[in-house]
C-alpha cells in the first residue's frame, strides 16, 4: 500500500512539473514580447534562475548540516546532467537553433566559471570570501545579460499561437510565478517518493543519490526546456541550460560557502574536469550549422549515460 501511494504522489509529481514548465514557458516568452527582451535572456535569467531552485536548497541546506561533498556535488552533477542528459534528450525531441550570441558570449562565460570553480578549489576548499565573490559574480552576470537585452532589444513572437502579446503582465508574471512554485515542489515531490520507493525495493543509497537525486534536482530544467523546445523556443531552452549552469556556480557554491565554507576532497576533481570537458563540447558542437541536431543531442546523452554508468562501477 505505502509502495503505491509514493508511486500516485510521483505520478503527482511530474504532473507538476509538466504544467509549472508549461506555464513558466508561457509566462517567460510573453515577457519576453512585452518588454522586446529576447527569450534568450530571459532563458539565462529568470527561468534559468528559477529552474535552479531545488539545487539551491539542497546545497545550502547541506552546508548549514556541514556535508561539503553533497553541496558541491549536487551542483557539479546537476551542471554536467544539464549539458548530458538535458540538452541531449531535448535535441533528440528536436533539433535545437543556437543563437550566434550564445556562441560568443554565454557558453564562454559558462565555461570560465566552470574553470573558476577549479581555480577556487586549487587548496581544497572553498573560503567564505571566495564564496562572496562568487555570489557577487552573479549580479555582474545578471548586470550583463541585462545590458545585453538592452542593447538588442528585438521582438519575440511565438511559434507556437498559444502565447497573445494581448496577455497582461500581470498574468504573465502570475504564470511565471505559479509555473516556479509547481516545479519546485514537483521536483521535491517526485524525487523524495522516488527515493522511498528504490529504497522499499532494496537499491543501494550510493545508487540512489548518484541517479535519482541528481538528476531529481534537474527535474525542472529538463522539463523546462523539453516543453520549450517543442514548441518552437530554442534560445528559451538553451538559455536556461547554459543559465542555470551559471547560476549553479556563481550562486549556490556562493551561497552555500558563504555559509561556511566548502572542503573539497579529492574525489571530486574528476568530475571538475568532466564538467568542463561537456561544457568545451558545446561550443564545436553549436557551430555546425548553428543548431544541437538529433545525432549530436544522442552523442550527448551517450556520453553522460557513460559518465554515470562509470561512477556506478568505481
Amino acid at each position: 500500500m505505502e509502495l503505491l501511494i509514493n508511486g500516485l504522489l510521483v505520478a503527482v509529481g511530474l504532473a507538476m512539473l509538466y504544467f509549472g514548465a508549461e506555464w513558466l514557458v508561457k509566462g517567460s516568452v510573453s515577457i519576453a514580447q512585452k518588454f522586446k527582451i529576447s527569450q534568450l535572456v530571459i532563458g539565462l535569467t529568470i527561468v534559468a534562475f528559477g529552474t535552479s531552485t531545488p539545487e539551491l536548497s539542497v546545497s545550502v541546506s547541506s552546508a548549514i548540516n556541514g556535508v561539503s561533498d553533497v553541496a558541491l556535488g549536487n551542483v557539479v552533477g546537476s551542471n554536467i546532467a544539464n549539458i548530458g542528459l538535458i540538452l541531449g534528450i531535448s535535441a533528440i525531441i528536436t533539433p535545437i537553433a543556437v543563437a550566434r550570441q550564445t556562441i560568443r558570449k554565454e557558453v564562454p562565460i559558462m565555461i570560465g566559471v566552470s574553470v573558476l570553480l577549479l581555480a577556487v578549489s586549487l587548496d581544497a576548499q572553498i573560503s567564505m570570501i571566495e564564496g562572496i565573490l562568487l555570489a557577487i559574480g552573479v549580479v555582474a552576470f545578471t548586470v550583463f545579460s541585462y545590458k545585453s537585452a538592452k542593447k538588442e532589444e528585438q521582438v519575440v513572437e511565438s511559434t507556437d499561437g498559444t502565447v497573445s502579446v494581448k496577455t497582461t503582465t500581470y498574468r504573465s508574471i502570475l504564470l511565471i510565478g505559479i509555473g516556479l512554485v509547481l516545479l519546485t515542489i514537483g521536483s521535491f515531490v517526485t524525487v523524495d517518493n522516488a527515493v522511498l520507493i528504490a529504497q522499499n525495493i532494496g537499491i543501494s543509497e550510493r545508487v540512489i543519490g548518484l541517479t535519482l537525486v541528481a538528476v531529481g534536482t534537474s527535474l525542472p530544467e529538463l522539463i523546462t526546456s523539453v516543453v520549450a523546445a517543442r514548441k518552437g523556443h530554442a534560445d528559451l531552452s538553451v538559455g536556461n541550460i547554459v543559465g542555470s549552469n551559471i547560476f549553479n556556480i556563481l550562486a549556490i557554491i556562493g551561497i552555500s560557502a558563504s555559509i561556511a565554507g566548502i572542503t573539497v576532497n579529492d574525489s571530486m576533481w574528476s568530475d571538475y574536469y568532466i564538467m568542463i570537458i561537456f561544457a568545451l563540447v558545446l561550443l564545436p558542437i553549436m557551430r555546425t550549422g548553428f543548431k544541437i541536431s538529433k545525432l549530436e543531442g544522442i552523442a550527448l546523452l551517450a556520453g553522460y549515460l557513460i559518465y554515470t554508468a562509470v561512477l556506478l562501477l568505481m
